[in-house]
């Protein structure tokens, strides 16, 4: 009875545990330098890709702080913030507005982040979408952003750009 008793209990706790990793999301919060090693960027030119990241995450909200390389040689800085519930988030950008959506997958281990810019060029109005899926690899070392975004061939262009966790 006493050995019934000791194994229902253990069951209880397992099925705990393995349902609580069900259900916990993926945590980027850090601070994150660029690995360009592990960054694949399509051929293309690396100057999109941020050289650090200062990632905050609370339960409903993911600031991002990128640097990258300014055109004076010295650093620009943007803040971006990301509400995880679903619902638009807008973000100054150059001259315009960036609105983004964020939605997690289905096991909470990815976030996927569109956004569309609307800009004048020439002109005309035209509209910039780009969606980044990030994930976290090697134990949660490696912050691996895969983006996806107009070519000027007029295709997609895909990047991958790796951080590694300081």
């Amino acid at each position: 009875m006493k050995n019934s008793a000791i194994k229902k209990l253990t069951g209880i706790v397992v099925f705990f545990m393995a349902t609580a990793g069900l259900f916990a999301q993926a945590n980027f919060a850090g601070n994150w330098a660029l690995n360009e090693s592990k960054s694949n960027f399509g051929g293309g030119p690396m100057r999109m890709a941020a050289t650090s990241l200062a990632v905050t995450q609370a339960p409903n909200l993911l600031t991002v702080e990128s640097t990258m390389p300014g055109r004076d040689g010295g650093e620009m800085k943007t803040t971006a913030k990301y509400t995880l519930d679903g619902k638009v988030s807008e973000n100054p950008m150059f001259n315009t507005t960036r609105k983004s959506t964020a939605t997690w997958s289905a096991d909470k281990t990815a976030l996927t982040i569109v956004s569309t810019m609307t800009f004048d060029m020439g002109g005309e109005t035209r509209e910039m979408k780009t969606t980044e899926t990030w994930k976290l690899s090697e134990g949660g070392k490696v912050l691996l952003i895969e983006s996806v975004r107009p070519g000027r061939d007029g295709g997609e262009m895909k990047t991958t750009a790796a951080y590694d966790k300081k």
